[in-house]
């Protein structure tokens, strides 16, 4: 079984996200959506609320499952026997950061591959800090994010202002 694992923040997923999650569980027999629980970085929504929302927008896909995990992503994919790791890009400039991370992660586990999906072009503007900014000054992002990550959003920054 070829397991890819597709790790990040998502915080909040986007449909950016959603487009790479669809499209990278075309190429394994199981995709694992992998939230990262970085305590070196502020987010706003928990671990917990970031795995919840990725579990109700990935459900229409039958092989995708998500999970969180601690620590290094390659001690996390070689304990779920994943062949390779799955990075979004959108930019030149993403491709920069994520090519020194496969280097480091193939120097720590040489039979992890990473594959590369770019982004459809409709989603490469798009970022979860984007997002949240235009939240915040009360723009709208319909289409940007699925509508149950859009009222989560602005509930969550509702709430914060009080």
């Amino acid at each position: 079984m070829r397991i890819g694992i597709y790790p990040g923040s998502f915080d909040p997923v986007t449909n950016g996200h959603l487009d790479i999650v669809e499209r990278a569980s075309r190429l394994f027999d199981e995709l694992r959506v992998a939230v990262g629980a970085n305590p070196s970085k502020t987010t706003l929504f928990s671990v917990e609320e970031r795995v919840n929302l990725l579990r109700e927008v990935c459900a229409p896909f039958e092989n995708v499952q998500v999970d969180r995990f601690d620590g290094l992503l390659v001690e996390y994919a070689l304990s779920q026997n994943a062949c390779a790791v799955v990075k979004g890009l959108r930019a030149i400039s993403d491709f920069e950061y994520e090519f020194q991370q496969t280097q480091i992660n193939r120097r720590l586990a040489a039979d992890l591959d990473t594959v590369f999906v770019m982004t459809s072009t409709d989603y490469s503007y798009l970022s979860s800090s984007i997002v949240k900014e235009i939240v915040r000054y009360g723009g709208a992002i319909a289409g940007l994010v699925p509508d149950v990550v859009d009222r989560a959003l602005r509930h969550k920054l509702k709430m914060g202002r009080d």
